[in-house]
């Protein structure tokens, strides 16, 4: 795609690449507006290309949202959504959709909550600890602070490529358990406990490394980090297990691979699951901080 800007179903098109190993602001499109096909097969090339898209100064109520999404895949409902606090994750007109708040419903500021409050939240892919995790994050920004909150995303093609020859050769097929005991924010879901064993943990066995449908590239796909047991290779010892998700975490996160997003409000951004984690730094308590957020259907790892 033209830096400088194609001219495509009545709008100009611009892709301005972060400069990092990924990630991209488009220009020119207004998601509230509806996209034909050729804008359509446009905007999911580039996302193919960056993995990441940055829309800024998007005016979209939630309807608008969901159709916005639609243009990359279907959005589906929320894991845990109802044991929100937040009345617009309780919300059924809007199964799709959760707040990702440093509010209750009252307003009033909270550290921990279904919304991950203003804690920092590690590096991960949503919802892996299901059998077919979300092919996609759409997050969308109402109230932001003037600090904090910022996003990381961080290229696990590009870390899967950097990998000396004998790992790979290691992992080629080995799969890993994903916990899905505790939230992003390393909180206790209700109705779970902390496991003890690896017969304990709740959750899917997915491949360390995935190939992407689209692209047909392959990517690292670690999801959460946890102590052992609630992250293990299947069929290894704890003592191997442990040690190489230490060494492919701390070679997955390496800032080499990351694009840091300062948000504003107005900024819409899709991230795709299945090449790319994300994280978030820690928020002001006393600053409101409000995004929607909706997840588009993927598919089970291979």
């Amino acid at each position: 795609m033209n830096e400088k800007g194609t001219e495509l179903s009545g709008v100009t098109l611009e892709v301005i690449p972060s400069g990092a190993a990924l990630g991209a602001e488009v220009r020119g499109v207004d998601l509230a507006k509806p996209a034909d096909d050729a804008l359509k097969d446009a905007l999911n090339s580039v996302w193919a290309e960056h993995s990441v898209l940055l829309f800024r100064d998007q005016k979209l109520n939630d309807d608008q949202l969901l159709s916005a999404a639609r243009l990359f895949g279907t959005p589906q409902p929320v894991g845990f959504r109802l044991l929100a606090k937040n009345p617009n994750q309780r919300d059924v007109k809007y199964p799709e959709i959760i707040a990702v708040s440093n509010r209750d419903q009252e307003g009033t500021e909270e550290m921990d909550n279904a919304g991950l409050g203003d804690v920092e939240v590690q590096w991960h892919s949503d919802n892996s600890y299901i059998e077919a995790p979300p092919k996609a994050s759409v997050l969308y920004s109402l109230v932001i602070p003037e600090t904090g909150g910022d996003t990381g995303f961080c290229d696990q093609y590009a870390a899967y490529e950097t990998l000396p020859d004998d790992v790979k050769k290691k992992i080629d097929g080995v799969r890993a358990k994903h916990d899905a005991s505790r939230n992003s924010g390393g909180l206790l879901r209700p109705g779970f406990k902390l496991p003890e064993t690896e017969d304990d943990v709740p959750g899917p066995f997915h491949p360390i490394v995935r190939t992407h449908p689209v692209t047909k590239r392959k990517a690292l796909y670690l999801g959460r980090r946890r102590d052992y047991p609630s992250q293990f290779i299947e069929g290894w010892s704890e003592k191997e297990s442990v040690e190489m998700l230490n060494y492919l975490w701390d070679h997955a996160t390496q800032d080499q691979f990351v694009w840091m997003h300062q948000w504003r409000a107005g900024d819409l951004v899709i991230w795709d699951n299945r090449c790319a984690m994300h994280r978030r730094d820690a928020t002001d308590p006393k600053l409101p901080r409000i995004l929607h957020r909706t997840q588009l259907s993927g598919e089970i790892p291979e």
